[in-house]
């Protein structure tokens, strides 16, 4: 099975969740526009490569949009669909595109527009703990992941986190509070595993987890930026064309992962290199 099916349920799920069980406050047209503008990009960006139209990676983007990025401006719902799928496209380093697309879309639609904010991503106790437990098992199906630097960015984020609450002497469940969120899950299981922004050795996707983890705690906790994950994953995937000099690792190709089991699957898989971000988290 396609892993990024396993991902497009998960979200898919998620999203239907908050918008019956939740009556989350999602404006369908500007759902709609995000979705059009990154199916747009996408199909424009492949006629113009040469290279095969897969709808599902700018789905799971979307998906990602749809469930953090808030805004009340149509034209900024375009511009992150936009932003999000061309990225990957255009922004790109020895065969690899530099940022999680959606992560960059988000980032840039916050930085440039007071329009626009994330979603706290809060669904409830139980919701969470079922997203939580769907993400862990999409690690599992999706073979193609890359689950170290995710692993590794949860031990560090909640080391940091459970820390400050021990030196602190605060209660273990406000620290538990801080990491029960789906916008959390969102970013550890979708945006920082993707694939083809993570260095490509293991010992540089731990040390690119830390850097993600340290600069996002230090503005979430002294800078008071509730955005700082974000914009420190933003920061630090500049950072991963050192790290592959430094630590130089297997570059990861789509033609071995799970999703590329017939000579069929690999042609599909190399053809849609530029996009494989997408298809490994949305991104997210």
């Amino acid at each position: 099975m396609d892993p990024r099916l396993y991902q497009i349920a998960t979200l898919g799920g998620l999203l239907a969740w908050g918008v019956i069980a939740l009556d989350h406050d999602i404006r369908w047209e500007l759902a709609l526009a995000m979705a059009l503008a990154a199916q747009g990009t996408q199909l424009l960006a492949c006629r113009w490569l040469g290279l095969r139209y897969d709808p599902k990676s700018p789905l799971i983007s979307t998906l990602s949009l749809i469930l953090l990025l808030r805004t009340h401006s149509l034209a900024i719902a375009v511009l992150a669909g936009v932003l999000t799928i061309g990225s990957k496209f255009v922004l790109r380093v020895r065969g690899k595109h530099v940022f999680n697309p959606t992560n960059f879309g988000i980032a840039v639609c916050l930085l440039a527009f007071d329009g626009a904010w994330v979603s706290p991503g809060r669904w409830g106790t139980a919701a969470t703990w079922a997203f939580g437990l769907a993400c862990i098992g999409g690690l599992v199906v999706n073979r193609a992941r890359r689950a170290d630097v995710t692993w590794a960015f949860l031990g560090f984020w909640l080391a940091l986190v459970f820390g400050r609450a021990l030196v602190l002497g605060d209660p273990l469940r406000i620290a538990l509070h801080q990491v029960q969120n789906g916008a959390f899950l969102i970013f550890a299981f979708f945006m920082i595993s993707d694939p083809k922004t993570t260095p490509d050795s293991r010992l540089g996707r731990v040390l690119f987890a830390l850097l993600v983890a340290l600069f996002g705690y230090y503005g979430t906790f002294f800078r008071f930026e509730p955005n700082a994950l974000l914009y420190s994953l933003v920061g630090c995937a500049v950072l991963t064309p050192l790290l592959d000099h430094w630590l130089p690792g297997e570059t990861y190709s789509w033609a071995g992962s799970a999703g590329a089991a017939s000579p069929a699957g690999a042609a599909s898989s190399a053809g849609a290199s530029p996009e494989a971000g997408s298809a490994a988290s949305p991104v997210m």
